[in-house]
């Protein structure tokens, strides 16, 4: 019977956790892949999973187990009226030219996937309440039947990526869903049939639950102590992950990583023999926390050399640990089954609280501050642990010196910063150890008190925000992530240059004494005037005269705006609206500002949906800029995109693509891409020279495009016709193995760095 009731959670979780990325890849191409689509998913399908969880103690309370079920049964049928799952186009037509499409995403996640979403989140509390009506011996503590259910949940987690992206289209995915829908029904169908056989006899059913309740009573005190349980896991899940994947890694694929330590933990704590004792976690976890905090306050350039993965790890770790503190804690104050709904119920609210505050409240009241709900849920989570007990084994009780010793270690650290300062001394362990690590060393004296030792790291956060290497002239932070523009200082030289940073990705820079005869900014980084792109614009328009039409996707800090001639018009295409509004600030960058275009604009929005409103043969030279980072915009690189920007060109057009990017090898898949339509494709990778990088030179790597080789022949052969081609313009081809990307399927993983 467990085994049973066992595989019908594990195949529950399995198909959620299937759903969510489906779903979400059905939408990007269809509202430009933005951060505000996947964080309106994840707001929906917890709100959906709250639903869920409340028709199920609903359901348990008011018809009990055995009626409870036959209805429930008949509400699974219900879903089969939309599967297999599908998002039309139409409802989004009206929404493409809109900012804020949330209204429409949600309302088309509600018909196509809600219904099977709503029935299969309220399995994991009504499974494990029928089981504690069957009589097995097991049935008086069912909870850890909720491990297999997060068993299923981390399989398809992992499998997703791994296995089903890689192997079938996103159709073929959807038919395989609803299959495994109907086996799943058939398995909760047979859950209920052992139900109705086994339970126990009313009298005897009656009797035992009437000494439950009276013996585990729910008050609103502890109500709110599982909500806070359940929000500062969740809130920090999102923090960390948002953190390590934009200021330490931008990997993508990693936000798989934190939430399978998210589930482990569940899967840990609610164990029949939890493995990881709770008391040693709980002791763990003031170590780990501050020595995030050290390495946080610290500034990021202390630690070159180091492995790329040491750093994400140690935020891994704390996060685990926080976590499995708090879900321990919720797993030794479970209620009795008879409470068993309930208390999943309020789980799932702190559960979309965490949510909804990461997503949607975090960047609007922190909009000036950064990621700031990271160190924050890390500082509740020092307040999972169990309160210290006095020697007569009362547990401590707060007074005015649990928040008067903390102010006084902000104080004192921030007195030290600006000692070391004065005294001039260079960051590196020596600063460090009198700036942060004595406070350190004294808030660890705090670690019995629960709430002076929270309010102490908190107060380091607070000091810590002082330390800074970089000028920073403005940060702002909106759906699309933070971006900061600072006043940097070169390690070598000693130059000045004016950067705009998204997490620790350089989107251009710009140096004030880099000026060219005429006194305008030159382009530096990847948009360096002997770099591929630089090179391959000015060698195309000294075969065309003034007068062309240059389309740009992906803005930056504008410095593509220095290759546009008088005469020319030229069009920007920009998703985030901080992006263009700094990039068009002169007081920080002056690109746009010294454009010589005859007519240059920004156009806001996903450029996929953009450019469908565009006259077919409208561009000379399209570049496409959108492929740095972590966030690959897939539908952007797609062949049903490829085919949108050919529409677009005029006869004989070139195309750019940057497909720089520290973890992803694009140059396959734009080969591939290239290779299906027919179109001719030649690749660089520029490796810039130590002298070069002191100039603002950065490494890069661009492919051109066009339908024919006599179409990139001005790039190609820049000398003349007869010259020998330009050797550092490769022909790029796919391999064997290379999969060929559409909006029906896509897979990141193929496209990971390999020798």
């Amino acid at each position: 019977m467990p085994l049973l009731f066992s595989l019908t959670l594990f195949c529950s979780a399995f198909l959620l956790f299937q759903v969510q990325p489906m779903v979400g890849k059905m939408l990007l191409p269809k509202l430009g892949g933005t951060p505000a689509v996947w964080n309106t998913c994840m707001v929906f399908f917890q709100a959906a999973l709250l639903l869920g969880y409340a028709y199920s103690h609903a359901l348990s309370t008011w018809l009990g187990s055995r009626r409870g079920s036959v209805v429930h049964l008949g509400v699974m049928l219900v879903p089969a009226l939309v599967l297999p799952i599908a998002i039309g186009d139409d409802a989004f037509r009206s929404a493409a030219a809109s900012n804020h499409p949330v209204l429409v995403i949600l309302g088309q996640l509600s018909l196509g996937v809600g219904l099977p979403f709503f029935v299969l989140s309220t399995t994991a509390p009504l499974l494990q309440r029928w089981f504690s009506d069957t009589g097995h011996p097991s049935a008086r503590d069912p909870y850890f039947l909720y491990a297999a259910s997060n068993v299923g949940s981390m399989v398809a987690l992992l499998g997703y990526p791994l296995v089903v992206e890689p192997v079938l289209p996103l159709d073929v995915q959807s038919w395989y869903w609803m299959w495994g829908y109907a086996v799943f029904a058939a398995m909760v169908a047979a859950c209920a049939a052992t139900l109705w056989r086994n339970r126990r006899p009313a009298p005897e059913a009656s009797a035992a639950a009437e000494p439950e309740r009276a013996a585990d009573p729910l008050n609103w005190p502890r109500r709110l102590w599982w909500v806070f349980l359940s929000f500062v896991p969740s809130s920090l899940l999102l923090g960390c992950t948002t953190y390590i994947s934009t200021d330490l890694a931008p990997i993508p694929l990693l936000w798989v990583v934190p939430l399978a330590l998210y589930l482990l933990t569940f899967i840990l704590v609610f164990a029949k023999r939890p493995p990881i004792p709770h008391r040693l976690a709980s002791r763990v976890l003031p170590i780990a926390v501050l020595a995030l905090v050290l390495q946080v306050l610290m500034v990021a350039t202390q630690f070159r050399g180091l492995p790329f993965w040491v750093l994400p790890l140690i935020h891994l770790f704390t996060f685990f640990v926080v976590a499995l503190v708090g879900h321990g804690e919720l797993a030794k104050d479970r209620p009795a089954p008879v409470h068993l709904t309930e208390f999943y119920l309020w789980m799932s609210v702190g559960g979309v609280l965490g949510g909804v505050f990461n997503a949607l409240v975090a960047p609007v009241v922190f909009q000036h501050t950064g990621l700031t709900e990271y160190p924050l849920a890390l500082v509740l989570g020092c307040l999972l642990r169990p309160r210290g007990r006095n020697a007569d084994g009362t547990p401590h009780r707060t007074n005015v010196w649990d928040v008067i010793l903390p102010a006084a270690l902000c104080a004192g650290t921030v007195g030290l910063l600006l000692l070391t300062r004065a005294l001039d001394m260079e960051p590196g362990p020596a600063r460090n150890a009198i700036a942060f690590g004595l406070p350190c060393v004294i808030a660890f004296t705090f670690v019995d008190r629960v709430p002076r030792y929270a309010l102490a790291v908190a107060a380091l956060f607070v000091a810590g925000a002082l330390n800074t290497n970089q000028d920073r002239l403005t940060l702002e932070r909106n759906f699309f992530g933070v971006v900061a523009v600072v006043n940097a200082k070169s390690e070598d030289d000693g130059s000045h240059f004016r950067q705009m940073i998204h997490g620790n990705t350089l989107h251009g820079q710009m140096r004030g004494d880099a000026t060219d005869a005429d006194g305008r900014h030159e382009p530096l980084t990847y948009y360096y005037r002997t770099g591929p792109v630089g090179t391959a614009m000015l060698a195309w328009q000294k075969s065309r005269p003034p007068g062309a039409s240059v389309g740009v996707i992906g803005l930056g800090t504008g410095s593509l705006a220095y290759y546009a001639r008088p005469g020319d018009a030229w069009t920007f295409y920009e998703i985030d609206p901080t992006v263009e509004r700094l990039a068009g600030d002169p007081r920080y960058f002056s690109f746009l500002a010294e454009c010589r275009a005859s007519d240059s604009r920004v156009v806001l929005g996903d450029a996929y949906l953009r450019l469908q409103e565009v006259p077919p043969g409208t561009y000379d030279f399209l570049v496409l800029d959108a492929f740095s980072s972590d966030s690959i915009p897939v539908h952007l690189l797609t062949r049903e995109a490829l085919a949108l920007y050919r529409s677009r060109m005029k006869p004989g057009g070139v195309m750019a693509f940057h497909i720089s990017n520290r973890y992803l090898n694009l140059r396959p898949i734009l080969a591939k891409l290239a290779e299906d339509a027919g179109m001719e494709v030649r690749g660089w990778r520029d490796m810039a020279s130590d002298e070069e990088k002191k100039q603002g030179k950065s490494e890069s790597e661009w492919a051109v495009l066009a339908d024919r080789e006599a179409d990139l022949a001005p790039i190609l052969r820049p000398r003349g016709p007869d010259a020998i081609p330009d050797p550092r313009w490769e022909k790029m081809t796919s391999q064997p193995n290379t999969p060929l990307w559409t909006n029906n399927f896509s897979n990141l993983l193929s496209a990971f760095l390999h020798d």
